[in-house]
């Protein structure tokens, strides 16, 4: 029986990574990305202190690389295929 992997995440037709989302669970994660980048910017704004706010964006940005990691097409480098 074949199996169809049903990816969050396509890898990207050129370059290394991911595109957007193609399955209502890649942009549910997507959303939220961009919601907590909304709340980082809400409640810990830059002007108040830098650190903590790029330390946020940093933590962010790493689960939804996690997330594209697990749940995305293996990525690979790609010139146009």
């Amino acid at each position: 029986m074949d199996i169809e992997k049903k990816y969050w995440f396509p890898a990207k037709r050129y370059g290394w990574g991911w595109s957007f989302p193609t399955r209502w669970q890649g942009w549910a994660v997507f959303v939220a990305y961009a919601a907590s980048l909304v709340l980082l910017r809400h409640f810990l704004p830059p002007a108040r202190d830098h650190a903590l706010f790029f330390a946020g964006i940093a933590v962010s940005t790493a689960i939804l690389l996690a997330v594209c990691w697990l749940k995305g097409e293996p990525p690979s480098s790609r010139r146009g295929q």
